[in-house]
């Protein structure tokens, strides 16, 4: 114990009425390295108010933010087996998913949740990033599963926000069996003849990429967002070739038609309203209209 700092210290700022000062109250914007508060980062939906730049935005506060008044029925999550191969690697993966738990007070990667925007019923799917990549295991393809069935039931579309490293490693083969699992169930929306719309978040990789991320009837991105499934790196000591500027990004894969809008975070609600009730074909709000794409 240094006695300076564990007992001296505290007992000054005692006396004179100072406060620990968190140590997230400034965010640094990656582009321009602008130091933004905390307070008017998130009242502006976690976008950098000169920049543009769009930082991660939590899964809750995502959720609030799309639905009218910020009023949803909340999804619970699936029960699961927690740790069928008894996983370790630098740490257990029991202590990574309780560590996980309480950074994000969630129970795995996924939210769900039912509500209106606009007017308009839809069931909405969010990852968490934070919550181990945002990555594929169990609990989180039985959530999506789960989210298409009741958006079935409801006769309401669904819209999904991937933010994800990719598979879980940690669970193996019962990771990667999520990915035909959210296909079917994806495919079971479809047939229903309801509409389900991604909306592309950085970032977007891996297996989830390569499954339910890819097979929406819209693709929707949000600037700047990365999306692709191997990372640039790899690719380019695979090919041995230096990719384009870019590669990967929101705007590249709107020029080469990937993607089929990218659009600013503030524009997503009412782009989903309008393009939903075109889908769904119910009278659309004139006064709402779609935004222009974001230039490459």
């Amino acid at each position: 114990m240094n006695w300076l700092t564990s007992y001296v210290r505290p007992r000054i700022n005692s006396m004179l009425g100072r406060r620990e000062v968190p140590d997230n109250l400034w965010i640094k914007c990656p582009e321009t390295g602008e130091m933004v508060f905390h307070k008017d980062l998130e009242e502006n939906k976690w976008v950098i108010p000169a920049s543009g730049f769009h930082m991660k935005m939590p899964a809750k506060a995502r959720l609030k933010d799309l639905f009218d008044g910020g009023s949803f029925e909340s999804f619970a999550q699936p029960k699961v087996a927690q740790d069928p191969l008894k996983f370790r690697d630098s740490k257990r993966y029991a202590d990574r998913l309780k560590d996980s738990r309480l950074k994000t007070d969630q129970e795995d990667t996924i939210l769900a949740g039912l509500g209106r925007v606009q007017g308009l019923k839809l069931v909405a799917v969010v990852h968490e990033f934070n919550f181990i990549g945002g990555s594929l295991g169990m609990a989180a393809g039985e959530a999506i599963v789960k989210a298409c069935e009741r958006a079935i039931a409801e006769k309401c579309p669904l819209v999904i926000f991937p933010a994800s490293g990719g598979a879980r490693m940690q669970e193996g083969i019962l990771s990667l069996m999520q990915l035909p699992r959210t296909t079917v169930a994806v495919n079971m929306l479809k047939e229903a003849g309801l509409p389900y719309i991604v909306v592309l978040t950085n970032p977007t990789t891996g297996g989830v990429t390569a499954s339910y991320a890819m097979l929406g009837d819209i693709h929707i991105a949000e600037p700047g967002a990365e999306i692709g499934f191997a990372g640039k790196r790899v690719i380019e000591q695979t090919l041995r070739e230096k990719l384009p500027e870019g590669f990967q990004t929101a705007e590249y894969l709107l020029e080469h038609g990937v993607v089929d809008m990218v659009v600013k975070r503030h524009d997503i609600a009412p782009t989903l309203a309008r393009l939903l009730k075109i889908l769904m074909k119910q009278p659309a709000d004139q006064a709402v209209a779609l935004p222009a794409a974001v230039p490459a």
